[in-house]
């Protein structure tokens, strides 16, 4: 049995839609990040750096008690393993799918969050914030593009991959981009869309990034104001 520990966001929806598609027996915990639930004691000790999606396998393997993991690329990675699903296992196939889970990681999905912070959460608007992260954001859209455009998916198969970047594009209209500026993603992304687990994980999800937020004082200190002198 897996506990997973997420909230309804793209990283958080990564994992709804490996579970729905693997039919991996599993038990959800809503952790309501701007209550400051992520702060809490017992979430820490899963996911040290108080961040969404985590879990817990309680029948890891080889034993040894239950096995904690956080990060959505950790988590996802693991999950492959643990399933055999959505991860090649041979080498060329499998490297295909984690240098694009990184990509992911480290470059989309870091830059469309900031893209929807200065619109969207920022108490004032900063302009060059807001230009800067639009471009980068069309950028990483662009590369994106470009790899589908002689392939079905991001990899040689659907993968965990897909399941990765997927969850950052959704919201494409709220990252200031055109999707008619793209249409092997755009082929690609209704593809996964029209997904039968997809639409599951998705079900009353709100998208992220459709109208600036107002935020109290004690909301925006927990999302955006802590420091190390927090923890």
């Amino acid at each position: 049995m897996i506990d997973l520990y997420y909230w309804p966001t793209p990283n958080g929806q990564k994992i709804r839609i490996f579970m729905e598609e693997s039919g991996l027996p599993h038990r959800a915990h809503k952790v309501d990040i701007g209550k400051g639930e992520q702060f809490k004691p017992e979430f820490l000790a899963i996911s040290p750096n108080n961040r969404i999606p985590a879990i817990v396998d309680q029948d890891p393997a080889g034993g040894g008690g239950p096995l904690p993991v956080f990060e959505s690329g950790a988590v996802l990675w693991y999950l492959g393993e643990k399933t055999g699903k959505f991860l090649p296992k041979d080498l060329r196939g499998r490297m295909d799918v984690l240098q694009w889970l990184f990509w992911q990681n480290a470059g989309l999905g870091p830059m469309a969050g900031q893209k929807g912070h200065f619109s969207y959460y920022a108490p004032e608007d900063l302009p060059y914030a807001i230009d800067r992260y639009t471009k980068e954001v069309g950028r990483l859209f662009g590369v994106l593009n470009k790899r589908l455009a002689d392939r079905e998916f991001v990899a040689t198969h659907y993968s965990i991959a897909d399941m990765s970047c997927y969850t950052w594009v959704v919201p494409w209209k709220g990252l200031g981009q055109d999707m008619g500026d793209f249409p092997h993603l755009k082929r690609w992304f209704e593809s996964i869309k029209a997904r039968p687990a997809v639409e599951r994980a998705y079900e009353g999800v709100p998208e992220p990034y459709t109208q600036k937020r107002k935020f109290t004082d004690e909301e925006r200190k927990t999302l955006f104001g802590q420091t190390h002198k927090d923890r």
